[in-house]
């Protein structure tokens, strides 16, 4: 599979901008520029976009083949010079089209909070995926390439991202297959595999990305290996989106006592962030304050109590307030995240 960036994928956007600034091309340079014109007016409306600008692929599909640019053209420069329009057009319109609805911008948060707190607890075997197929070198390859789905702007671009990490998959299970002398099942080894990916990926923005891409890619070029790779990503998302217990092979109980964990670790990790920046301020406010040396944590550690003045005696009861109420919050967290931890760890090796 080419990546989004190679020259090949470079090649066909350079030599169809290098056409369209020939003087024989004007009147389909005239067509593009009033499309992109007409399609930028108005409230922005996906769904309507993606069948307006189909239509005019199809429509430019047409113009190119008659058009003397291209004359004795074969079906390979045509794709080419299609998929060049393609890149262009959607460059242009990319503001517009891609999470330009408040309803995207908030599934796409969702998604991506729902991963964060699958991350922390969903293992492999939750997903059935046995351990002849545990491979973390292939699997951080597979992440890597998801990843990348935000770096570029068009829909094949995107999309290639997409084919790249469910190939390194799809090699992942041939390779086994060879070596392990085990039949493949298709779905049922590919899906949890795929899942488990994305889970750990957390890919930006990953509902408006597969939009873009169902609505804006050729929907000539989204058939067959294509078709059926993008499918289970969204079936992927899908089960993501409706997860509980059952689906993880736990008790609702469990899944769910997961969950809160989960939301409490955020929580925790959000919050020691806050207080550690927090602390560091109010430090060095006290080693100003005292004249201690720059980047001394604990000013008061080796002071006598009879050497101390009144006002050292002052910042010590301050700094002591804050570390009895840092220390309470962290106990009553500790507390709550450690009342099912036996539980939860059985329910796991189970």
């Amino acid at each position: 599979m080419e990546s989004p960036a190679s020259p090949a994928s470079r090649l066909d956007f350079y030599d169809f901008i290098a056409r369209m600034r020939r003087p024989a091309a004007a009147g389909l340079f005239h067509s593009i520029r009033n499309f992109l014109a007409s399609l930028s007016q108005g409230e922005p409306n996906a769904e309507e976009g993606g069948a307006r600008v189909q239509a005019f692929f199809a429509e430019m599909e047409a113009a190119i083949r008659d058009h003397p640019l291209w004359a004795n053209a074969s079906n390979q420069e045509i794709d080419n010079a299609l998929e060049g329009l393609e890149k262009f057009i959607m460059t242009k319109l990319f503001d517009r089209t891609f999470a330009s609805s408040a309803e995207d911008v908030k599934a796409d948060m969702e998604i991506t909070e729902k991963i964060g707190l699958l991350q922390r607890f969903v293992r492999p075997h939750h997903l059935d995926i046995p351990k002849v197929l545990h491979n973390e070198t292939a699997w951080l390859l597979a992440v890597k390439e998801l990843q990348k789905i935000n770096s570029f702007k068009s829909p094949r671009e995107k999309l290639i991202c997409v084919l790249s990490c469910c190939q390194i998959i799809n090699n992942l299970l041939l390779n086994v297959s060879m070596s392990n002398d085990r039949t493949l099942s298709g779905a049922d080894d590919f899906l949890p595999i795929l899942i488990y990916i994305t889970i750990k990926a957390n890919p930006p923005q990953l509902h408006s990305n597969l939009k873009f891409i169902q609505l804006f890619r050729r929907e000539t070029k989204l058939i067959s290996e294509v078709e059926y790779y993008l499918t289970n990503l969204i079936s992927a998302k899908m089960f993501i989106i409706n997860v509980d217990g059952r689906s993880l092979s736990m008790e609702e109980s469990v899944f769910q006592a997961h969950m809160e964990s989960a939301r409490l670790g955020n929580h925790i990790s959000v919050a020691s962030s806050t207080s550690s920046q927090g602390l560091g301020t109010s430090t060095a406010g006290l080693n100003e304050e005292s004249g201690v040396t720059e980047g001394l944590r604990f000013p008061f550690m080796d002071s006598e109590t009879e050497s101390l003045t009144p006002g050292e005696v002052k910042q010590l009861h301050e700094h002591y307030r804050k570390v009895v109420t840092r220390y309470k919050l962290l106990s009553k967290a500790l507390r709550k995240l450690s009342v099912d931890e036996d539980q939860l760890l059985n329910s796991v090796d189970d």
